[in-house]
């Protein structure tokens, strides 16, 4: 026989899709053409597949050999296909029984020496086996090197091998395969204590406070003050107040990290941290590329993205999260392809109120030299609808000088809350949500807002004095409504009272400061 095909699959964003990998041997002088929309990557497996044929003790036929992967129009990028076309190679010219190839799609980069290597994106390969109707019930066969990550798919049609050799043994019924092992997929099910805890914050309690209504909600959160005052150590700590991510979210934010650099089974179901540095450009942070990849706020999927010194980042990188706040998903459109990626994160920032750091700081020695006009400059770098999607503001100022070791246990501050008690009230408040709405109160569409968030006549009166008194926008308006809402979940109480309402109205009051009001 000198016809073969196998399957393997082509991922498009977070989908990997069914190419058939179609060899072709035939009479002529010899030669190897590989068709099918290949990129760089695929093309150069002709030069690996034949020195991995050859030196894993197979002959490489001298014809001409024709691979195409179809369908044609999908492009093919990366060294995953190398397995498949050798497997191809080797069924076409009777080396191994071609009809041992229906039950089984193949993914494997091939090294020099027919030794097996990791591919990426191999959690959103694995996952694919979890779609009978799709892939006609067949298993996956992946190198070794990725079989932590497949695992935890839990997917039960997997198989994994070291190199060519082995798998073209299995195929000829000779040897078999490494198999899914037992506790698969069930690595870190539970809340692990966070290495970062809120306890280590000195002062800045409504900093704190701010910091759980935002995770409990869901809210943005935006953090002002001079250097040192603590805006990135409490960022780094609001992550360990999420619940751990529930299996499809676990697996949905595999999927994504699998694409670019690959799943930590360590890290399985606890919520994503990000915090790109401020000369990070647009592309790396919405996405994009050849292949495209996904940008950090996709990879901060059901988790956290911390942009320190936001007025620092380009002023195109900033403006291109203002859709995605909105939608939760980026569309990325390029000439040969147009993916959509999801992008359901907490964006909590931090500046300065001023390029040297101190303004309104009243110290001898840490006066602010910034004129009014470098203030405005640098404040204006965010624009207004940028700080419209933030819900939560807050200015930080410095704390009190803490006590000294040596001094009497009876003089020292008691020490601050934990986040493991902090996580407890969110998980509450976020329970309270789910059951209500199904979705977090930062969610809420326009119309659940003022379903879910009424308010009786006296805080309704309050609340319509505050807005116009600041002038704000009918956003504006239902994310603070959707503030107060969480303040009352966290309260525990069915009901938005004054209290609540004046909360969030004072968590956001900071926002005309950032705008220069």
């Amino acid at each position: 026989m000198s016809f073969a095909i196998v399957h393997s699959r082509a991922v498009s964003g977070i989908d990997a899709l069914p190419v058939r990998v179609e060899a072709d041997l035939a009479n002529g002088l010899p030669c190897f053409s590989i068709v099918g929309l290949p990129d760089a990557a695929v093309r150069e497996a002709r030069d690996r597949v034949r020195a991995a044929i050859q030196n894993s003790g197979y002959e490489f036929p001298q014809r001409r050999i024709t691979v195409n992967l179809a369908p044609a129009d999908l492009p093919k990028d990366s060294g995953r296909f190398d397995l498949p076309i050798a497997i191809g190679i080797l069924a076409a010219s009777g080396q191994i029984p071609a009809n041992a190839l229906k039950k089984w799609e193949f993914a494997g980069e091939l090294s020099l020496n027919g030794h097996l290597l990791a591919v990426r994106a191999a959690f959103a390969l694995a996952a694919s086996t979890l779609k009978p109707d799709q892939n006609q019930g067949r298993a996956l066969l992946l190198p070794h090197a990725n079989q932590a990550e497949a695992e935890l798919s839990e997917s039960q049609r997997l198989g994994f091998a070291t190199d060519l050799s082995q798998v073209a043994e299995f195929l000829s019924g000779k040897s078999g395969l490494l198999g899914p092992t037992e506790t698969a997929g069930s690595k870190n099910s539970g809340r692990q204590t966070p290495l970062l805890d809120f306890s280590d914050v000195q002062g800045q309690a409504l900093a704190r406070r701010a910091a759980e209504v935002s995770v409990a909600g869901r809210h943005n959160f935006l953090m002002m003050g001079p250097p040192g005052v603590g805006k990135s150590m409490i960022a780094s700590r609001m992550a360990g107040l999420l619940p751990p991510l529930s299996h499809a979210q676990a697996c949905a934010l595999a999927s994504i990290l699998s694409l670019d650099q690959g799943v930590d089974p360590d890290a399985w179901r606890q919520p994503p941290y990000r915090a790109p540095h401020h000369s990070t450009p647009s592309r790396a942070l919405i996405g994009g590329g050849q292949p495209i990849r996904p940008g950090e706020i996709s990879m901060a999927h059901h988790g956290i993205l911390f942009l320190d010194e936001l007025p620092e980042f380009s002023r195109d990188a900033l403006e291109a999260l203002r859709e995605p706040l909105e939608t939760m998903e980026v569309s990325i459109a390029r000439v040969r392809a147009r993916l959509r990626l999801p992008a359901d994160f907490i964006l909590v920032a931090a500046m300065n109120p001023c390029p040297c750091g101190y303004f309104g700081v009243q110290h001898p020695r840490r006066h602010c030299k910034c004129t009014p006009d470098r203030v405005s400059r640098y404040r204006s770098k965010i624009s207004g609808p940028l700080l419209d999607r933030f819900d939560l503001a807050i200015g930080l100022e410095p704390g009190p000088k803490e006590s000294s070791a040596d001094e009497p246990t009876t003089n020292k501050t008691q020490r601050p809350e934990a986040s493991e008690t902090m996580a407890i009230r969110v998980a509450l408040a976020q329970t309270r949500q789910a059951d209500r709405q199904r979705r977090p109160n930062a969610r809420l569409s326009p119309r659940q807002v003022h379903e879910v968030a009424r308010l009786d006549p006296q805080g309704a009166q309050l609340f319509e004095k505050t807005a116009q008194h600041w002038g704000w926008s009918a956003r504006a308006r239902d994310r603070t409504l959707r503030v107060a809402r969480t303040i009352a979940d966290l309260a525990q109480s069915e009901d938005i009272d004054l209290a609540h309402l004046g909360e969030a109205i004072e968590l956001r009051r900071a926002l005309d400061l950032a705008a220069g009001v």
